[in-house]
C-alpha cells in the first residue's frame, strides 16, 4: 500500500538549518503533485510549499526565501530544506501526495527551534 515516511526532524536553534525527507512507496511517485504542511501546537494545519508533477513550486508567504521545497523522482523522494529558522516554524511537518483521485499523508516529523 501506498506509504509517505517523513524524517530528519528535530531540535534545532533558531537561524539554524534543518531538512526534510519524504520517502514514498507503494505509488508511481512522479505521477503525483507533493507537498509539505504543518501544524503547530494549538493551530490549524497550514500549507508549507507544494511542488507539481512538472515541478512548478509554490510557497506560503511565511517561508518564501528560507525554505526550498524539491523532489528527486529517481529516488521517489520529496525534500525541505529549512534555513533561518525561526521559533515560530516549531510544529509538526506533513508530506502530502496527491493526485485527481487520491491523497495520501504521512504521519509527521517534528521541527522544534528554540535556544
Amino acid at each position: 500500500q501506498v506509504q509517505l515516511v517523513e524524517s530528519g526532524g528535530g531540535l534545532v536553534q533558531p537561524g539554524g538549518s534543518l531538512k526534510l525527507s519524504c520517502a514514498a512507496s507503494g505509488m508511481r511517485f512522479s505521477f503525483y503533485a507533493m507537498g509539505w504542511y504543518r501544524q503547530a501546537p494549538g493551530s490549524e494545519r497550514e500549507l508549507v510549499a507544494t511542488i507539481t508533477t512538472g515541478s512548478r513550486i509554490n510557497y506560503a508567504d511565511s517561508v518564501k526565501g528560507r525554505f526550498t521545497i524539491s523532489r528527486d523522482n529517481a529516488k521517489n523522494t520529496l525534500y525541505l530544506q529549512m534555513n533561518s529558522l525561526k521559533p515560530e516554524d516549531t510544529a509538526v511537518y506533513y508530506c502530502k501526495g496527491w493526485n485527481l483521485v487520491m491523497e495520501y499523508w504521512g504521519k509527521g516529523t517534528l521541527v522544534t527551534v528554540s535556544s
